[in-house]
């Protein structure tokens, strides 16, 4: 598939899946789906937390990209991550289980990854196990 064909196909795929029963936005065209609610009345992180994630991450072919399950969880300060991570962790809360997925401009944007093409939508599905 050429790079433009595989630009407008990302694109299209995420305008789709927003009409989705269940999906809901967020800022700066990104969506989520809530697969398991936590404490509702815990914190929820700012750019500067530690937070503590599993998290498992695939383009929209399905292609798994990266995981930490299976060992051990994400252990970072939340502004060292992609801006649709920085975007959605804001609103989640310790227990929370979300499907995220980010437009190609909110995660590597124009910059290829391994496994993941300049251009492509980010799909992760992302637990908050903890916030420090």
């Amino acid at each position: 598939m050429a790079k433009q064909e595989y630009i407008k196909a990302n694109k299209e795929w995420l305008e789709a899946k927003a009409k989705e029963e269940g999906v809901k936005a967020l800022p700066k065209g990104i969506y989520y789906k809530v697969l398991k609610q936590g404490d509702m009345s815990s914190a929820t992180p700012v750019k500067r937390s530690i937070i503590t994630a599993h998290y498992t991450g695939r383009t929209i072919n399905g292609k798994k990209f990266d995981s930490s399950l299976g060992g051990v969880p994400l252990a970072c300060r939340l502004c060292d991550l992609i801006e649709g991570w920085i975007i959605a962790l804001q609103q989640m809360h310790v227990g929370d289980k979300w499907e995220l997925y980010i437009p190609a401009e909110m995660g590597y944007g124009k910059f290829s990854q391994p496994g993941i093409p300049d251009g492509s939508t980010l799909i992760f599905e992302i637990e908050l196990l903890g916030i420090a």
